[in-house]
C-alpha cells in the first residue's frame, strides 16, 4: 500500500518533513505540534473499592504500554532502553518524541524515522515495517499470502486471526496465539486485572475483569468481549488486543490498547435515544437492499467516559477521541459494537486544534457555525455508523468479511465510510425529526464538518482517518458539496452538499458489500492526493498544533492515593 501511496508531507510547525536524524531543534519542533493538556476526571464519586480497583487497571495499562512497544517493531524495546540512557539534552529529545510515537518514526510525517541510520549499534529502518513486528521479519508479502492461502480454511482462518503472530522462515511458517506470545506480560496483567476484579463492589466490572483476565491466557477473547458489551459499572475499561492499523501488511493483527475511563452518566443518558435507531439507519442507507443487515436492532451500548489513562495503542501520537470496538464481526453480528466517546479528550482536540483552524480556512461568516456540539454528534455518528453496513459478504460462494476481502485498503475506506455514513445518518435524523431541524442546524453539521476535515489533513497522509478524510474532501470537491473560495479558503455549497455525501456514502457500502479490492484500490489512488488548494489552506496551519498530549492528572493522584 505504501508503496502506491506516498504522502504528500505537510509543512508544520516550521518542519517540512521528519528528517533522520532530526536535529534537537528539529524534535523539539515535531514535539510542540502535540499541545500539552492536562487531562483530568471527577473519581469523588468512586467508592472505595472503585478507586483501588482503577489504580490496579492503570497499572496495568503501563505493562499495555510495554507490548506495544514490542509488536510495532522487534528492536523497540532495546532502542528504548538505548535511549533512556543517553542524558544528553539531543538523548532526552529524542525519548520524549520516541515514546510519544511509541517509536523511531513520526506517525504524522509518514511514519519516518528520526533517528540515525545506525543507534546504540541498531539498525534503524527508514519507515516503519509494514508488518509491523507480527511476522517473520523480511517475510514477502506474496510469500506470506500464497503460505495463507494453501493452508486447510480453519489454520487460514487462524493465520489471519486477530490474536495470533506468524513466526519462522519461508516454508517453515507457523502461528504462534498471542498467549504464548506474550506470556510473561500477559500473565502480568491477568493478576492485576484479578486483583482489580477483587477489589471492585460492582458485578459487572467484576465479571469483565475475570473473563478478560482468562482471555489472557486462553487467547479467546470471545466471552470477555462479550461481557466487554454488557459492562454497567462507573468504572469504565477497554484493554487488550483490538485495533488493526499497525498491521500494514495486511490489516489482521491487532494491536494491545488500554483505556482507563469514569462514566459520564448524564451525558451517557442523552445518548441513549441514539440506540433506539440504529436499525432504521440500517434500512435507509444508501445501499441495495440486499446488503442491508435485517438484524443490527438497538443492543449495541454507546457510552460517554472521561479518560484516566490510556496506554499502547490507545495513546500513540494522534490521540482518541471515540472509538468503536469489538472489531470481531461474530459479536457484531449478533450484538453490534459498542461506542466509546472520550469526551474529555475531544473538548481538549476542539479548543487546542479545531477552534483556531477554523479561523484559518473558513470565511468569516462561517466561523460562528464551528460549535462543541456538532463536532461531538459528528464523532458519536462515525462510532455508530462503523456498526452499520455490510459485515458480512460472499465471494465467490465462500463466506468472508469486508475487512478479509479489502486487506490493506480496509482500514482507510473504513474510517472514511464511517465519516460519511454518519454525516448521512446525521442528516437523515433531522430531517425525520429525531434531531434538531432547521437552517441554523445544518450550517453547524456541515461547516464544522468541513473545519474538522482540515483538522484530520493537518495529521499527514500516513494514517488511515487521514487518508479516509483526503478521500472525502477531494471527492465532495469534485461534486461541489464542498468549494474551494481561494487562498485557502473554504465554503459548504447547501444546495450540493447532501445528495454529494449520499452519492460517496453508496460508493463506499458498496465496496464493503462486494468487497471489491480492485475498485477500493482505484478510489484510494485517485482521492489520498493533497490538491494544490487545500494545501494552501494547509500552510497557514503551521503554527495550529497537528493534536493533544495529555497529562494524566487524575491517574498519578490515584496511584499516589493510599490503597
Amino acid at each position: 500500500m505504501k508503496n502506491i501511496l506516498i504522502p504528500l508531507l505537510l509543512a508544520v510547525a516550521g518542519s517540512s518533513a521528519c528528517a533522520a536524524p532530526a536535529s534537537i531543534d528539529d524534535l523539539h519542533k515535531m514535539t510542540a505540534r502535540f499541545a500539552p493538556v492536562e487531562l483530568t476526571a471527577d473519581v469523588s464519586a468512586l467508592s472505595a473499592g472503585d478507586r483501588k480497583a482503577i489504580a490496579k487497571l492503570v497499572e496495568a495499562a503501563k505493562i499495555v504500554d510495554l507490548l506495544q512497544l514490542r509488536q510495532r517493531w522487534a528492536g523497540n524495546e532495546a532502542l528504548w532502553a538505548a535511549l533512556k540512557r543517553d542524558k544528553s539534552a539531543l538523548g532526552v529529545a529524542r525519548l520524549e518524541y520516541f515514546w510519544l510515537n511509541k517509536g523511531p518514526w513520526s506517525i504524522i510525517d509518514a511514519q519516518e524515522s528520526f533517528l540515525p541510520a545506525k543507534y546504540a549499534g541498531m539498525a534503524i529502518p527508514e519507515k516503519k515495517p509494514e508488518a509491523a513486528n507480527f511476522y517473520p521479519a523480511g517475510a514477502g508479502k506474496a510469500a506470506l499470502e500464497a503460505w495463507m492461502n494453501a493452508l486447510p480454511a480453519q489454520d487460514r482462518e487462524q493465520a489471519q486471526w486477530f490474536f495470533t503472530t506468524i513466526r519462522g522462515s519461508a516454508g517453515k511458517y507457523r502461528v504462534v496465539p498471542y498467549a504464548s506470545e506474550y506470556k510473561t506480560e500477559l500473565t502480568q496483567l491477568a493478576k492485576l486485572l484479578n486483583e482489580a476484579a477483587a477489589a471492585t463492589d460492582n458485578a459487572s466490572l467484576k465479571k469483565f475483569l475475570s473473563l478478560r483476565a482468562a482471555a489472557f491466557l486462553s487467547n479467546d477473547y470471545l466471552a470477555s468481549d462479550f461481557a466487554w458489551m454488557d459492562l454497567d459499572s462507573p468504572v469504565d475499561i477497554t484493554i487488550g488486543p483490538y485495533e488493526t492499523y499497525n498491521d500494514e501488511l495486511f490489516g489482521y493483527k491487532a494491536a494491545f490498547e488500554a483505556y482507563v475511563n469514569i462514566r459520564d452518566q448524564k451525558e451517557t443518558q442523552k445518548l441513549d435515544f441514539f440506540s433506539q435507531h440504529m436499525q432504521e439507519l440500517e434500512d435507509n442507507l444508501p445501499l441495495d437492499a440486499q446488503y442491508r443487515n435485517p438484524k443490527v436492532g438497538g443492543q449495541a451500548p454507546m457510552v460517554v467516559v472521561n479518560q484516566v489513562y490510556g496506554a499502547g495503542d490507545g495513546n500513540m501520537g494522534v490521540q482518541t477521541a471515540a472509538y468503536n470496538l469489538p472489531n470481531d464481526e461474530r459479536i457484531i453480528s449478533q450484538r453490534g459494537s459498542k461506542r466509546v466517546m472520550l469526551k474529555n479528550v475531544q473538548e481538549a482536540k476542539f479548543k487546542a486544534t479545531l477552534t483556531p483552524i477554523s479561523k484559518l480556512v473558513l470565511a468569516k461568516d462561517a466561523q460562528a457555525d464551528v460549535d462543541f456540539d456538532a463536532f461531538f454528534t459528528h464523532i458519536l455518528a462515525h462510532e455508530i455508523t462503523h456498526g452499520l453496513g455490510p459485515h458480512q459478504t460472499l465471494v465467490d460462494g465462500k463466506a468472508s468479511t469486508p475487512r478479509q476481502d479489502l486487506k490493506d485498503t480496509y482500514s482507510t475506506i473504513e474510517e472514511a465510510k464511517a465519516d460519511i455514513t454518519g454525516l448521512f445518518a446525521l442528516s437523515y435524523m433531522m430531517d425525520k425529526g429525531l434531531l434538531k431541524q432547521g437552517e441554523a442546524a445544518e450550517r453547524k453539521l456541515y461547516t464544522t464538518f468541513l473545519a474538522s476535515a482540515f483538522r484530520t489533513l493537518h495529521f499527514g497522509l500516513s494514517d488511515s482517518h487521514a487518508r479516509g478524510m483526503a478521500i472525502q474532501m477531494n471527492y465532495l470537491l469534485d461534486k461541489g458539496g464542498f468549494v474551494a473560495l481561494g487562498d485557502g479558503v473554504f465554503a459548504v455549497d447547501f444546495k450540493k452538499i447532501k445528495q454529494a455525501v449520499v452519492d460517496l456514502d453508496r460508493e463506499f457500502l458498496s465496496i464493503e458489500a462486494t468487497g471489491d479490492y480492485a475498485r477500493a484500490k482505484d478510489m484510494i489512488t485517485r482521492y489520498v492526493v493533497i490538491r494544490p488548494e487545500v494545501q494552501k489552506a494547509l500552510d497557514k496551519m503551521k503554527a495550529v498544533p497537528n493534536d493533544i498530549r495529555p497529562a494524566f492528572i487524575s491517574a498519578k493522584a490515584l496511584a499516589a492515593a493510599p490503597q
